[in-house]
């Protein structure tokens, strides 16, 4: 099954179709709206799903988390998209700050909100479909809060993808001291100062055709250049800090997919979170050449480690359902 970035072109990534005309070739019931956090805040949330014709025994449900100025419509939809058409529901949210998602653009008020916004919609996704597996899969920062949630859930996920994950900052995008030492100040002073510490998508996607396309997102005009705030790098370096701490805890299924040439989220970090987690199951593979986002690589690649990504999936929630059925006897 090939990855529907195939069909994207400069100007869309649903092609030549609207995106409604899109989820209908690919025969994909969406769904998307608003969910009131906590704080009384809009968040935006979706879902995709294989008509009932295609695929009339659901395997399972995953849940995406995406990075840092990023969003969960334009191109990572394409792989919710990839993975509904496996079996799966496919659900996302737009963290605070993002997409169409309230918040001040890029900012990242509380990594703490954010996990809490996450559980809160993936909950409702997992209560209305109680008897199906659930896995997280998160992208970047989206890795780190999909590690965040199963540190406080982890009964209730049969599986955990991380892509990209921030488990560490590089050094180009960590502050350099003093201002490492300092930020606790500066961002309580003022928190939605951008200090550039981000590289922004040009380190990040390697084909610029892709760069350019992720700019051009209906969402992106209330979006940051892609530096970050003063708050939200603390906050990043906190979820860094907590996982570096606690992911030994972590028992569930995992697949850590990162590249080898990511100068946004070390790979070195990625690598020490694989050998501390007590998970019996894990697997991790290092994209030797390839940059931060795996959408961003030559479409060739982007299928290759796709193919790995949605097999590893497929296993971990088809053994899911056998376990569970077996703990029926």
């Amino acid at each position: 099954m090939a990855h529907p970035i195939h069909q994207a072109n400069k100007n869309s990534p649903y092609g030549d179709l609207t995106r409604e005309q899109f989820h209908k070739k690919h025969q994909i019931f969406h769904q998307h709206g608003y969910m009131l956090n906590k704080q009384n805040m809009k968040i935006w949330t979706q879902s995709w799903s294989p008509y009932p014709i295609i695929s009339p025994q659901l395997r399972g449900i995953v849940a995406m988390i995406h990075g840092y100025a990023s969003e969960s419509s334009w191109l990572q939809e394409l792989t919710a998209v990839a993975i509904a058409k496996t079996g799966f529901i496919v659900c996302a949210l737009d963290i605070q700050g993002h997409g169409y998602s309230d918040g001040f653009p890029g900012h990242l008020p509380d990594i703490y909100f954010i996990l809490d916004d996450c559980i809160q919609f993936f909950d409702s996704v997992r209560n209305k479909n109680p008897k199906l597996p659930a896995l997280l899969y998160g992208e970047s920062i989206g890795g780190a809060i999909a590690i965040l949630v199963c540190l406080k859930q982890q009964s209730a996920w049969n599986g955990l993808i991380l892509s990209g994950a921030m488990c560490g900052l590089s050094k180009i995008v960590k502050p350099t001291w003093p201002l490492q030492k300092l930020l606790p100040l500066v961002a309580s002073i003022a928190p939605n100062w951008e200090i550039g510490m981000s590289p922004g998508n040009y380190k990040s996607y390697k084909e610029v055709w892709k760069r350019k396309l992720v700019n051009k997102s209906p969402s992106r005009n209330r979006m940051i250049s892609g530096k970050s705030t003063a708050k939200s790098t603390l906050q990043c370096l906190i979820a860094c800090k907590i996982i570096e701490r606690d992911c030994h805890q972590l028992r569930v299924p995992m697949l850590v997919v990162h590249c080898g040439q990511d100068e946004v989220c070390d790979p070195g970090s990625a690598r020490n979170v694989f050998k501390s987690v007590s998970s019996t199951d894990k697997s991790l593979k290092i994209l030797e050449g390839m940059w931060h986002m795996l959408i961003g690589e030559p479409n060739e690649s982007v299928e290759t480690v796709f193919q790995t990504i949605v097999s590893w999936i497929g296993e971990r929630a088809d053994k899911a359902q056998v376990n569970k059925g077996r703990s029926k006897l």
